[in-house]
């Protein structure tokens, strides 16, 4: 039967071939034309296959595209064309009905969950935890006729952290095989396929192969049978641990012989094993030419009749060490009386040439016992030795000899002379030791005096003229006693100034290597003379901190040094008192000296003989030590030598002026005089 056509089919015809239908589609548009029609069910989507409903007068879409905030957004699309309604963008049922289910949802927010419980890795959760089976494996021994093959145990460990295994065989000693770490750890491969072992191949009483050799796991320990247990391993009854037999073998206990009672020799031996007598001898060999008693231990050895004789070495005795004088062997006493004169072509000497050997009776303190043609003295033995014959031969008399010792005679120590090289106490421990020390220096005096120096103006003494003129600094270091001297350069003078003579310790006079005795502050006065080296320097000046310090420590040094140096320094202190006084009373005598200064220059224009420049080197010349004081006779003597009209009144005023008692400060009278 055919199914009949709906009324729209019989109204319309053909669809897209009535003439009405184009002019619709093109008043309606052909896109909304073909968007309103739907196919007939069960005929395909395809052109006259499809119906468009003629009730439908709204062909418009729905708007998509919005603005907010003055940026533009797309939106899904709620109805079709023409109104009709969408199924794509709606909710089905069974959403709208678990929307129904989630309301609290959505209203009151996502319920708080339980927080996941803690993630521990393998490495953390099985650290430190390791299988351990016990095992063997069999070697075959190829060459060898003791034994066809060895049972070599060891011990299988299994990683849980990381599923790693190890091989570990216990070391015997004296065994001759490499043994120790036969596999190291690692993932041991299973098969050819890539597999790796697991816990879970392993277990009692099966074979394991590992790079081709069997293992037989006979036993575990307890945590790993606990902890397979708990993994639901049926674990195999133990097995017994396979030992090697060629081990075994040895390891049985050596069969004992009882030795009859019949061999002497042998129950000698057993019963004086290790027990030695120890005798204290002296060899007295004094008769010959350098000849000296030499002590040494006598050992004889109670298991076979054997003596020893062994030297006693010193410390720094000179001999060289060969300790033993007699090497272990039985020594004969008595020999057989020979008649044959012919020589003996052997050293050794047979038994048969023996009548009687030493034995112990043959020893004893304070008797003498003749060793292969040496003598020696017994003084006295050991503790064991006393016992042995007290108990053996019952003798009680241990009583030991006191042995006297020449006395060494003493060689007297000459010391040689001084070469006068270096510091005679630094030359002299040459001759106390062949690695000489540096003699002991006075750390607390270097130490309290560091940086103190003591500096003189010496001239030098000599027939020579120009040698006369030469002036010296010499410099004492109180922290080391040490002397330089040191020459200012002067120009034009000929003679290179700079370093006479380097730091050292001079010697006085006359003193000796064995009695020397150096130069001291106390010995630098003003006026003394002094030898260095040959040398002879005359102390003309010094500096003003030799005074200060010599008055600072007066309990160190003689009154006599300290007063030289006050009677040197007095007339330069007297004229700086003086100039401080004068400054500090009257205020107005600088301005009173300049004034007259300057009347003395408009007299002194009248002379015009006076030549100012010949004056200030006359006056500086005659200032030997340069302290620009003069003695007043001396002064107006040279006045007078020079023209200078002392006898005015403006001339003699400045001389007043400038004078204090009987010495004068010239450079203040030479102002009057400007060169």
């Amino acid at each position: 039967m055919r199914t009949p056509l709906p009324p729209e089919r019989l109204r319309t015809g053909r669809a897209g071939g009535c003439p009405g239908d184009g002019v619709a589609g093109a008043r309606g548009g052909s896109a909304s034309a073909a968007m309103s029609s739907e196919p007939w069910p069960g005929l395909p989507f395809l052109p006259g296959c499809a119906f468009r409903d003629l009730m439908k007068t709204s062909f418009h879409r729905s708007q998509t595209l919005g603005y907010k905030n003055g940026f533009a957004f797309s939106r899904l699309p709620t109805v079709g064309i023409g109104g009709e309604r969408l199924y794509v963008n709606q909710l089905s049922q069974a959403e709208l009905d678990e929307l129904s289910n989630v309301r609290p949802t959505l209203t009151y927010g996502q319920a708080k969950q339980a927080p996941p419980s803690g993630f521990i890795p393998a490495h953390v959760a099985f650290d430190k935890k390791i299988l351990k089976f016990d095992a063997y494996f069999q070697e075959d021994v190829p060459l060898s006729a003791e034994e066809h093959y060895r049972i070599r145990q060891v011990c299988i460990y299994y990683y849980l952290e990381d599923d790693s295994m190890s091989v570990i065989e216990p070391v015997v000693q004296n065994s001759g095989l490499p043994q120790g770490k036969l596999i190291r750890r690692h993932r041991v491969p299973k098969n050819d396929h890539g597999d790796h072992y697991h816990w879970k191949d392993l277990n009692r009483g099966m074979n394991i192969t590992m790079y081709g050799r069997t293992y037989r796991i006979v036993d575990c320990d307890p945590f790993t049978q606990v902890f397979l247990e708990s993994q639901g391993i049926e674990l195999n009854p133990p097995e017994e641990m396979v030992f090697d037999p060629y081990t075994e073998l040895h390891r049985m206990p050596i069969r004992k012989y009882v030795t009859p009672s019949d061999f002497d020799q042998l129950k000698q031996f057993l019963t004086y094993d290790k027990q030695v007598l120890r005798f204290y001898a002296m060899w007295d060999d004094t008769d010959n030419m350098f000849g000296e008693n030499r002590p040494y231990i006598i050992h004889y050895y109670l298991a076979n009749d054997t003596v020893e004789v062994r030297e006693v070495y010193k410390q720094n005795d000179g001999r060289d060490p060969f300790p033993i004088l007699i090497k272990r062997q039985r020594l004969p006493k008595t020999f057989v009386e020979k008649k044959k004169t012919f020589p003996s072509c052997v050293l050794e000497i047979s038994d048969q040439e023996v009548l009687e050997w030493y034995t112990a009776k043959d020893f004893a303190v304070g008797k003498s016992t003749t060793l292969l043609g040496r003598t020696f003295f017994i003084y006295d033995c050991d503790e064991f030795t006393r016992n042995f014959y007290r108990d053996k031969f019952g003798i009680t008399d241990f009583q030991p000899v006191e042995i006297k010792k020449k006395p060494l005679e003493e060689v007297p120590q000459v010391i040689p002379p001084y070469n006068g090289f270096g510091f005679l106490e630094d030359s002299l421990q040459n001759c106390f030791s062949l690695l000489p020390k540096p003699p002991r220096k006075d750390i607390i005096k270097m130490l309290e005096n560091h940086h103190k120096v003591l500096r003189y103006q010496v001239a030098l003494e000599s027939p020579n003229p120009e040698d006369r003129k030469r002036r010296f600094i010499l410099s004492y270091f109180l922290s080391n006693d040490m002397i330089s001297i040191y020459e200012p350069p002067v120009r034009n003078s000929g003679i290179i100034g700079g370093k006479y003579l380097g730091k050292t310790r001079v010697a006085k006079p006359g003193s000796t290597a064995d009695n020397a005795t150096y130069y001291e502050p106390s010995d630098l006065t003003i006026g003394s003379t002094i030898e260095v080296f040959g040398h002879r320097f005359v102390i003309t000046d010094a500096d003003e901190y030799v005074l200060n310090y010599m008055e600072s420590n007066a309990e160190s040094f003689p009154a006599a040094t300290l007063q030289s140096l006050r009677d040197h320094f007095r007339p330069r202190q007297v004229v700086k008192e003086t100039a401080n006084s004068d400054i500090a009373t009257v205020g107005t005598s600088k301005q009173e000296l300049d004034e007259l200064i300057k009347q003395v220059q408009e007299e002194l224009k009248l002379h015009k003989s006076l030549d100012n420049k010949n004056i200030h080197e006359a006056f500086l010349q005659c200032d030997e030590d340069g302290s620009g004081i003069l003695d007043k006779a001396k002064f107006l003597a040279l006045c007078d030598s020079l023209g200078v009209p002392t006898k005015a009144f403006l001339v003699n005023k400045l001389i007043d002026l400038c004078s204090c008692e009987d010495k004068i400060n010239y450079h203040d009278f030479l102002k009057a005089f400007p060169s």
